[in-house]
């Protein structure tokens, strides 16, 4: 299935009109929650939730579905970068959500909820009334508000005080950045792009019931989740049983593979400058130019953005985005002003800073940052020392 054919479907999804079933469910009626598995995608890697409910005796079988956006949203790319995309609840049938999944050949499970008619109606009402066009919208929040939070939500604000999250993760002590790469291949442009674009305030502990903002957890937590005394999942079936697929990560196509090259490089233009007493003003654009670019995306991301998991994101000390300020020197075949070396000095300070930082768990890197500390570091301190000289040299 291509990326514009599961557009499509989030699309048909989410404008699909379905009659609202004003009656009340019948005694036959099942109301379960789905968990699908990852797929091969940035945007499936962690799998997706969503409430079905059946009724035989009055021809229904929806799906209830937070996870859902309008592309015809004006300036659309321009709210989801903010963080001010609108996500919505969509009602579609059963058969049509599952195509999606037996075309991508994810797993699909279903846990079927141990509840009363009574119950099973509170529930549906509650679904109901949060479909109407007033009420389906919501500000998405990766961490605090997607389509996984709301199971436990519309489970607790339609069953009240009588349902129980049991505590069953006592022994674990994982943060959100921890339950995030649980996810992903660690060694993959994904992987180190959540952590450049993520801040510290991902490495905070997360409590047991905050585990829920992935599918996943969700899944394993309603195992543990009572009502009335009584397991809430009366009983768990396999709807679609794909393994999960090898998304791939070839190591020639790996952040750390290019990253390497980068400071092998780096390594072999420095060694030949400090040989021949020169310098390669295009090997400092590079850098220079790198680092200040995703300086700025990181200030834009934490300050000027509704994103609550980039703040505090310390990557700024290393991507530095006054950065573009020596580059603009570089470009306009200029030396540095007077300050340069000090400039220089002041940039080392703060990659020292990062590995402090990095070391005490303030924030947590990608192990990638690694290399590019060490290209950084060689690289500024070469031109540390290359002008000093031309400044002594000067006198």
């Amino acid at each position: 299935m291509t990326l514009k054919q599961f557009f499509f479907l989030l699309s048909f999804s989410f404008s699909a009109c379905l009659f609202s079933q004003a009656e009340p469910l019948s005694e036959k009626a099942v109301i379960s929650v789905i968990t699908c598995g990852p797929g091969t995608e940035l945007y499936s890697t962690f799998g997706h939730s969503a409430f079905r409910v059946q009724d035989s005796e009055k021809g229904i079988d929806w799906i209830y579905n937070y996870g859902t956006f309008n592309f015809n949203t004006p300036n659309f790319y321009g709210k989801f970068a903010r963080g001010k995309l609108l996500y919505s609840l969509s009602k579609q049938r059963f058969e049509n959500f599952l195509y999606a999944y037996e075309l991508e050949n994810r797993w699909v499970k279903e846990q079927l909820l141990n509840i009363s008619t009574k119950e099973k109606n509170e529930i549906f009402t509650f679904l109901e009334n949060n479909y109407k066009p007033q009420n389906r919208d919501y500000k998405y929040d990766f961490l605090m508000e997607n389509c996984s939070t709301k199971i436990p939500e519309v489970l607790q604000a339609s069953l009240g005080d009588e349902l129980v999250f049991e505590d069953y993760l006592q022994d674990k002590n994982y943060s959100f950045r921890d339950l995030i790469q649980q996810n992903l291949i660690r060694n993959s442009w994904s992987s180190f792009g959540i952590d450049l674009a993520l801040g510290a305030v991902i490495d905070r502990e997360a409590g047991y019931l905050q585990y829920m903002f992935l599918p996943n957890y969700v899944l394993s937590q309603l195992e543990h989740t009572l009502l009335n005394g009584k397991p809430l999942v009366e009983r768990e079936r396999t709807i679609l049983d794909h393994q999960m697929q090898n998304r791939g990560n070839f190591f020639t196509t790996s952040p750390l593979f290019w990253f390497g090259l980068l400071f092998l490089f780096t390594v072999t233009i420095t060694y030949i400058d400090l040989r021949n007493k020169v310098r390669s003003k295009v090997m400092d654009i590079i850098l220079y130019f790198f680092t200040g670019i995703v300086g700025w995306l990181i200030v834009f991301l934490w300050f000027f953005t509704d994103h609550t998991a980039t703040a505090i994101n310390l990557n700024v000390l290393w991507a530095f985005p006054l950065n573009l300020v020596p580059l603009y020197y570089l470009l306009r075949g200029r030396k540095l002003p007077s300050w340069g070396a000090s400039y220089l000095l002041g940039i080392l300070i703060l990659l020292a800073i990062t590995v402090f930082i990095w070391i005490s768990g303030i924030q947590l890197f990608s192990p990638i940052l690694a290399v590019i500390l060490a290209t950084l570091g060689v690289r500024y301190g070469f031109l540390l020392y290359h002008n000093r000289k031309i400044e002594t040299t000067s006198k």
